[in-house]
């Protein structure tokens, strides 16, 4: 019999740090399914090597010599667009940079902490593979300006119970709860933009390292009408406001009374995440029933694809984000499999729907 060897993700490496090229050319080609290509310290030798050979996703530090990240990426991206996951660090300044290099057209960011780097990477290798893999099939376009053990893949049940089918009465305010991975950035951003201000509350999960979310949120709070916060242990939800699950943390839907609120706690990673859509709308669907509407967005993978039918399942109205408006059909498509969605819709229709089924 004659089988066809899957071709593996070529992957170039830009950093100038020593370190971080080659851990991460370590961990990278652990990965069955991918190939460093190159490495290269600054982006003037990225770009030879490019011209030698086109890679099909490339990581890039921000701060470099000769040519800052943001830079080279506003180049590729207007030139020969390519798949850019950032790799950045920690700092507050780090963080706003790199968010603003996703709206440059950047996919993902890989968390780099200043100290330690070689140790972060290999407890970070689930992420950081997951990360270029999901790069890799992302559709990106032209912008123009004016092998180490993998882990067990966990599920809900690590966090919470499953929902015992006796979901709390419908109350006067519906809650929603979104979910989103690759691409999501940009997506939240058009969505919680076309929300006027007494919008129902609202619970996300973006899968996004660690201190980027709060980040993340001032800068899509800028923009919108609503309020956008990171969330804090015990918020409520209200009207008229967002809550963005903290990274590395998993954030679940509580309910006392008749008041929505929101539990931030530690837990393994689960369907490879912290934190987990799966575990948000596992949540939803206990605790809200039939007054919430659960959305999914694009993304890498099937994170919340059980949790939205489990919320289908007690009465929730359900959204899965199209393929045509997905920067990775991978999320909602896995919902759709499942059966667990009542409306597949573009991005730009999603706002309107939402406001219909959460003022019911």
């Amino acid at each position: 019999m004659n089988y066809k060897m899957k071709r593996k993700i070529k992957v170039l490496i830009v950093d100038d740090s020593a370190v971080v090229r080659q851990t991460l050319e370590q961990i990278l080609s652990s990965d069955p399914e991918v190939e460093v290509m190159a490495t290269a310290t600054d982006p003037f030798i990225a770009a030879h090597k490019i011209k030698n050979e086109i890679p099909d996703v490339i990581t890039l530090d921000v701060e470099m010599p000769r040519m800052d990240g943001i830079t080279f990426l506003k180049r590729i991206m207007s030139q020969h667009p390519i798949p850019v996951v950032m790799c950045s660090s920690l700092t507050e300044k780090g963080c706003e940079t790199t968010l603003k290099a996703l709206e440059y057209g950047a996919v993902d960011i890989i968390q780099k902490p200043r100290v330690d780097v070689k140790n972060f990477f290999q407890e970070s290798q689930i992420r950081i593979c997951d990360a270029v893999k999901a790069a890799a099939k992302a559709r990106v376009k032209p912008i123009s300006y004016k092998r180490n053990k993998i882990t067990k893949k966990l599920t809900a049940d690590a966090v919470i119970a499953p929902p015992t089918g006796k979901a709390m009465a419908r109350t006067t305010d519906r809650i929603v709860v979104v979910g989103a991975s690759t691409g999501g950035t940009e997506a939240l951003r058009l969505l919680l933009e076309a929300l006027p201000h007494d919008s129902p509350g609202i619970v996300i999960v973006q899968h996004m390292p660690e201190n980027f979310t709060k980040a993340f949120a001032k800068r899509i709070n800028d923009l919108c009408q609503i309020e956008v916060k990171e969330a804090a242990n015990e918020d409520r939800v209200l009207r008229g406001q967002a809550l963005i699950g903290p990274g590395n943390r998993h954030i679940l839907l509580k309910r006392s009374g008749a008041r929505y609120y929101v539990e931030i706690k530690e837990g393994p990673l689960v369907c490879r995440h912290r934190p987990s859509v799966d575990v948000l709308f596992r949540s939803a669907a206990r605790y809200a029933g039939s007054n919430a509407v659960g959305v999914i967005l694009t993304g890498m993978g099937d994170d919340g694809a059980r949790g939205l039918l489990e919320m289908k399942e007690a009465g929730a109205f359900t959204i899965a984000q199209d393929e045509a408006s997905c920067v990775v059909f991978g999320m909602p498509h896995e919902a759709i499999k499942r059966e667990a969605v009542k409306r597949i819709l573009p991005l730009e229709a999603i706002a309107g729907t939402v406001l219909r089924e959460g003022s019911k």
